[in-house]
């Protein structure tokens, strides 16, 4: 245990975590406390604020129990957060309005039809660059406001505050005294102009949301404020906040072009450092803020989504029954050398970049009498790394350079076979570091550098350290031939719903 210590919140869909890091990057405890979903009508998807709190205090309390010591003894707070998911509380007495609207919720997709049909799809891309999708936050609280007209009233005058997880639990560490957020989340509000670094009242009269009801937005390593010595009975500082995906880049020391990171999880979450100038990608990936933003300028990410990834095992165990447990599918998987000619395209939910399309839907091709569970088990982890592959090639035609290695983490990296056929159908290293645990890890790297726990991005970089490379194996022909193979079959999903 090496001094100053950071305490890291990672505040995430299903559960709230902490974890204690000291000055070597070694994480001394750490504490997680699951979250409630709430799923009041199908496709909608909510949490309680107050649980949110409360689970992040009880995570707080375990990981510094753990860890032997007590908050006075960090040094500084690092927060990073589920992003996207919309929070509104009474500016005067903290308490929540309405429940949080969760950033997988699609209850506002008619708004979003709407706003398409008006012609407001380019705009909002040029300006954000995103999608005009339920996924980002916009459209929650034009929901939220549409549907109490009393409370946009009270928000125009500056009675009710709205904004991500971030600023809900800023607000909650500093007893009320900080209404802030970062620009890496306010990035993926649809409200923030991503070019000029700030709320744009064009998108604010777009989605009717009140400026008066919004935070301050600052940069990721900022002097956000002090713990509530009400609350905690000491001021610790609070100087690092970030979204969970680019918290997650950070964590992996991806400073500059050419190194991306995947978070293989429910699904696949690809960022690559765009540097200091970029345009909006025209090709279905995603433009927004890293969390390197700050005096030097704007630091751009781009990011591709893909929805389903982990859940396609979940699946194979739950749905079919092909395995009892998700570990099991590597050795399963590892039993046949290929899929015997099977490609299965995971699109439960539709499909995320690059295709976003809502109306694609799941398709097994390929069968024949003789495709045997072990085929399908294999082909699931060979949807999971083609669906990346294919991001990579997309995703570096809009860098400034091209990805030369792929970092992972979540929790599917784990299996050495998914990560050996990522590196096969990426044609790059892939690096899976000695923990895994770079969400937070990135948050802590952000606050420490804020409080001088470290000097530079150089020294935090020298505490990343890889605990195996996959080299790839595959020839360039075939690499490419299986590419064009995943493309065709995905071509004949696209719409099926439609």
């Amino acid at each position: 245990m090496t001094p100053p210590y950071i305490l890291a919140i990672d505040q995430g869909t299903t559960s709230s975590r902490a974890l204690v890091v000291d000055a070597g990057g070694a994480i001394i405890g750490t504490g997680q406390q699951p979250l409630t979903q709430h799923y009041p009508q199908p496709g909608w998807v909510e949490h309680d604020p107050e649980e949110i709190w409360s689970t992040t205090l009880d995570a707080i309390g375990v990981a510094l129990a753990q860890a032997g010591l007590a908050l006075r003894d960090i040094a500084c707070i690092g927060l990073t957060n589920q992003r996207e998911t919309a929070v509104a509380w009474e500016r005067a007495t903290g308490a929540p309005v309405h429940r949080a609207i969760v950033w997988q919720d699609r209850r506002t997709a008619g708004i979003c039809e709407d706003l398409r049909s008006a012609g407001a799809e380019d705009e909002v891309r040029q300006l954000t660059g995103l999608k005009l999708d339920p996924y980002f936050t916009a459209t929650k609280l034009t929901w939220l406001f549409r549907h109490d007209p009393a409370l946009h009233r009270r928000a125009m005058q500056g009675e009710i505050c709205v904004g991500t997880v971030d600023a809900w639990l800023t607000w909650k560490l500093t007893g009320g005294a900080v209404f802030a957020t970062d620009f890496t989340n306010a990035s993926r509000t649809l409200l923030f102009n991503v070019k000029r670094g700030r709320w744009d009242d064009r998108l604010l009269d777009l989605f009717e949301v009140p400026r008066a009801a919004l935070p301050v937005a600052v940069p990721s390593r900022s002097k956000y404020g002090f713990t509530s010595e009400q609350v905690f009975g000491c001021r610790v500082p609070i100087t690092g906040v970030a979204g969970d995906q680019q918290a997650a880049l950070f964590g992996q020391a991806g400073f500059a072009p050419g190194v991306a990171k995947n978070t293989y999880g429910t699904g696949c979450f690809l960022l690559s450092n765009a540097g200091r100038r970029a345009s909006v990608p025209d090709s279905g990936l995603l433009l927004s803020l890293g969390a390197g933003t700050g005096l030097q300028g704007p630091e751009f990410v781009v990011e591709g989504s893909v929805f389903v990834a982990g859940a396609l095992v979940q699946w194979l165990r739950d749905e079919l029954g092909l395995i009892r447990e998700s570990a099991e599918v590597e050795a399963l998987a590892a039993s046949v050398p290929d899929a015997g000619g099977v490609t299965i395209v995971p699109a439960f939910t539709g499909l995320g970049a690059p295709d976003w399309d809502p109306h694609a839907r799941g398709a097994i091709l390929g069968l024949t009498r003789g495709v045997t569970k072990a085929h399908l088990a294999r082909a699931a982890l060979e949807a999971i790394a083609l669906s990346s592959a294919e991001l990579i090639e997309v995703m570096n035609a809009s860098l400034p350079e091209p990805i030369r290695e792929l970092r992972v983490d979540g929790g599917a990296a784990v299996n050495d076979l998914l990560m050996q056929l990522q590196a096969d159908f990426a044609g790059i290293p892939v690096l899976r570091p000695q923990s895994t645990e770079t969400t937070a890890l990135g948050a802590a790297f952000l606050a420490g550098l804020e409080a001088g726990a470290w000097a530079s991005t150089e020294e935090v970089a020298e505490l990343w350290r890889p605990e195996r490379v996959f080299e790839p194996r595959l020839g360039s022909a075939e690499r490419h031939r299986r590419l064009r193979d995943w493309r065709r079959a995905v071509e004949r999903t696209l719409g099926w719903a439609g």
